[in-house]
């Protein structure tokens, strides 16, 4: 019986171990080039900008990387991090073609990077457009009010509250809101007139926050042409001089799969409960 509980010992051991390298192996060579054309994914709402940013860097840097293809699947999302991916793929741009694919989603924030490209490549169905900057919250001021509850509120300044839900605005608080959402807008709306050639007026009359089909993004002059991720490639391969014959597709960031995961479908051989008594010890 002793021998058996060692020889169990040491094959969970050895799965762990094995399981811990796969991990590392995936942190440190995820952003490793193993094709001529590197395809980025946009995925989701647009919260942190790092990963993207990261492989942007490291892609143009490569020499191996002759054009990147970003593929746009998101509805939008923060500001900051949208500029951030803009402003790469600016730089980007600058030393190796970049193409945008469109897939079901490229609003907002997504349509923000997208107008960073050389070319945009949408489907006819792609969601795009919503040109625009919205805050909200909510405010329970009246609620709270009702069931008799007070609140105090400490502060540095007139305006450190700004948005609390315990209170409605002020008229200058709501002005000073109005002001820096008009700012951001603005400077949205010279990124799409700068990155898609458009008179500056014109992209003010489309950005109302509407959202536009593809093919009437297309008919606006806010994309370039309908096609799917693969015309996008073929695109990104001949502005780079890639025979077809040559092309040669990865994909970034990678799908976090552990090594036992992509051999077995699971993400691990432990059980679960027994995975995390072990990290917790």
């Amino acid at each position: 019986m002793k021998n058996i509980r060692q020889w169990v010992t040491t094959v969970v051991l050895v799965l762990i171990a094995l399981e811990l390298l796969a991990i590392v192996s995936f942190l440190y060579g995820e952003i490793d080039a193993s094709g001529n054309i590197a395809i980025i994914k946009v995925e989701g709402p647009i919260t942190d900008a790092q990963k993207i940013v990261d492989g942007l860097i490291k892609f143009r840097e490569n020499d191996k990387v002759k054009a990147i293809v970003v593929r746009v699947e998101s509805p939008g999302g923060a500001v900051g991090a949208s500029q951030e991916i803009h402003d790469e793929i600016i730089k980007t741009k600058a030393i190796k073609p970049v193409i945008a694919s469109f897939g079901n989603t490229a609003a907002s924030g997504g349509y923000y990077i997208g107008v960073a490209c050389d070319h945009i490549v949408s489907t006819p169905g792609t969601v795009t457009g919503s040109i625009g900057v919205i805050t909200e919250f909510f405010v329970v001021e009246e609620v709270l009010k009702k069931f008799d509850l007070k609140w105090e509120v400490i502060k540095s300044g007139a305006n450190k509250d700004i948005g609390s839900p315990l209170k409605d605005l002020s008229d200058d608080q709501r002005k000073l809101m109005q002001d820096m959402i008009d700012d951001i807008y603005e400077q949205f709306v010279e990124a799409v007139a700068s990155g898609r050639k458009l008179d500056l007026e014109k992209v003010k009359e489309l950005a109302d926050g509407r959202i536009y089909t593809g093919r009437q993004a297309l008919s606006l002059g806010l994309v370039d042409e309908m096609g799917s991720l693969q015309r996008a490639v073929e695109i990104a391969a001949q502005k780079s001089a890639i025979l077809a014959k040559d092309v040669d597709t990865f994909y970034y960031p990678k799908e976090e799969k552990t090594f036992f995961q992509s051999i077995t479908g699971q993400k691990t051989l432990l059980p679960k409960n027994f995975s995390v008594q072990y990290l917790l010890r």
